[in-house]
């Protein structure tokens, strides 16, 4: 007889619930996602990081992204700034608004790298915002107020960096014709452009030719004048103009506006427009009298007289440098500041060249003796 399989007993638990797993897509009891999926999720990921990187790199790159820089980082004196004063009601305003609304404009930087005074960041533009955060930190200390929005740029080379400066400054601010001539001519000195005409044509690209010309005619007080004038930016147009033509025609009328501001007290900028509007009268006042009317001919009607030679237009005097670049005409008169004391007077039609000032002496015209030898 065949023999008879036992059979086990039913397991109470065989048929409850099976326990609940967690799935990838989040399902109750949904099988764990499969090694490439999870490859595919983790390079999506990683490419989704670098491409957010590389716009964020791009953007700051482009000056796009404002950061918050402390103050401390920034160097305030990276340019030669073209504002010489500021006003301090202007200035009062504009900490009012940054302590009752926060700073609502970004100033502009440019990383400097490794600097032995800790500086991190050049400024660019924004001087009078960076000037105002530094008051409202030091009477508050508040440490909102140490930082500032910043936007870091990097202009193309040191041109670029002087040309952003004055672009800012000529939309927010109004800067005299002085400010304007005075940054041309530091430009120049701290090598960034290879002429004044240049310079000019660079800092001022969009102004109109006439106003140009009028910045390029205070060059000549900003050589003449900028060590001993008190209150520059208050000299008018007008007067700037007349000054700057008179010391065209005369180089030794720059070394008497020296010796007369010098020599009086400018309490005011009031005071010392009075004595340079009194000096340029005086200057213009002194004509040269004519040659006597000789007696016999002045019996000759008019109606027999021979007509009197027409007279030779005197050369256009014209301020500028005398860079290769600047070709000068036979009919004007060149006068430039050639060095501390010594002006240097060049009319190419009649073949002359003048030096006036308080350095021209026995001493330099041994020096210009010994070099025209040797050249």
């Amino acid at each position: 007889m065949a023999k008879r399989k036992r059979l086990s007993p039913a397991q109470p638990t065989y048929l409850s619930t099976a326990p609940e797993s967690k799935s990838a897509l989040g399902g109750p009891g949904s099988l764990s996602a499969p090694p490439i999926a999870q490859v595919a999720s983790e390079a999506a990921t990683e490419g989704a990081l670098q491409e957010l990187t590389a716009v964020l790199e791009t953007a700051r790159a482009k000056g796009l992204m404002i950061e918050e820089i402390a103050l401390e980082a920034i160097d305030e004196t990276h340019l030669v700034r073209d504002r010489l004063e500021q006003d301090e009601e202007e200035m009062g305003a504009l900490v009012g608004s940054l302590r009752a609304r926060g700073q609502q404009t970004p100033i502009e930087v440019v990383e400097l790298g490794q600097t032995a005074d800790g500086k991190t960041h050049g400024l660019i533009s924004g001087w009078r915002r960076l000037r105002a955060m530094r008051r409202l930190h030091a009477e508050t200390g508040d440490p909102a107020f140490a930082t500032i929005k910043a936007l870091v740029i990097q202009p193309d080379g040191a041109e670029g960096a002087y040309v952003a400066m004055v672009e800012e400054n000529e939309i927010r601010v109004n800067l005299s014709h002085y400010e304007r001539a005075r940054i041309a001519v530091r430009a120049l000195r701290e090598g960034v452009y290879s002429s004044q005409k240049y310079a000019l044509q660079s800092l001022f690209a969009n102004a109109t030719r006439a106003k140009r010309s009028k910045i390029g005619s205070f060059v000549t007080l900003v050589e003449a004048l900028d060590e001993d004038l008190l209150f520059p930016t208050a000299i008018r147009e007008k007067l700037g103009l007349g000054l700057a033509r008179a010391f065209a025609q005369t180089p030794g009328f720059a070394d008497e506006v020296v010796a007369a501001l010098r020599a009086t007290a400018r309490p005011t900028a009031e005071a010392e427009q009075e004595v340079l509007s009194q000096l340029l009268a005086a200057y213009e006042g002194s004509e040269i009298p004519g040659p006597a009317v000789d007696q016999a001919a002045s019996a000759v009607p008019t109606s027999e007289r021979a007509p009197a030679p027409a007279e030779q237009p005197a050369p256009a005097p014209r301020v500028r440098s005398l860079d290769p670049a600047d070709h000068i005409g036979a009919d004007e008169r060149v006068s430039v500041q050639a060095a501390a004391g010594v002006r240097l007077g060049f009319t190419p039609g009649q073949k002359r060249i003048e030096l006036t000032g308080t350095a021209v002496d026995t001493t330099l015209m041994e020096d210009l003796k010994a070099w025209l030898r040797r050249r």
